[in-house]
């Protein structure tokens, strides 16, 4: 987790007590998405996430910010927007190749929900035998509907970075990452 306002020891805290892994800094990519000026110096508050483990380079990327509840999380975004909750959505082709930074700014510090899918078949509909999604937790989503703290992401008034790494459907034991 990387902090840009506040210290060190307030990042590493919140890495242990919400779960969410360091991001490399060695990460110098370009940020995509419509959101990536809110990952630069002085944007945010913003969450930068570093993707790893795609099956493949189709289709598109797709980031998904929810109210960190669990009536809210994965509702759809018609019925969020229309009861005036949050919602934010962004969405970029996958690229071709080298690192995949993508960035969502968020409305105010706070906790929100995060959902990555890898629309591979480009349908815009999550396809269960084909797509993958991942969560900041990175813990193995299975054969279960993701759980609102699986997606949970505590976000500070800078920019929290995040590795995300990608799962996709693996046989009777649902889905895992790639190699695992």
């Amino acid at each position: 987790m990387l902090v840009r306002k506040g210290s060190m020891t307030a990042a590493l805290l919140g890495a242990a007590v919400f779960g969410v892994g360091l991001a490399s800094p060695a990460t110098a990519a370009q940020v995509l998405g419509s959101d990536a000026a809110a990952c630069s110096p002085g944007g945010g508050p913003a969450i930068r996430v570093v993707v790893e483990g795609l099956k493949d380079r189709t289709g598109e990327l797709k980031l998904e910010l929810y109210p960190a509840t669990e009536t809210d999380f994965l509702r759809d975004d018609y019925l969020l927007i229309r009861e005036g909750k949050f919602f934010r959505r962004v969405k970029v082709p996958t690229p071709a190749s080298g690192p995949v930074v993508l960035c969502i700014r968020v409305p105010s510090p706070g906790a929100y929900a995060l959902l990555l899918t890898h629309d591979r078949d480009g349908k815009n509909k999550f396809n269960f035998w084909t797509d993958g999604a991942g969560f900041a937790s990175n813990r193995k989503l299975g054969r279960s509907r993701p759980k609102l703290d699986q997606a949970r992401i505590v976000v500070p008034a800078g920019m929290v970075s995040v590795d995300i790494r990608a799962q996709y459907l693996r046989g009777l034991g649902g889905f895992s990452p790639i190699g695992s």
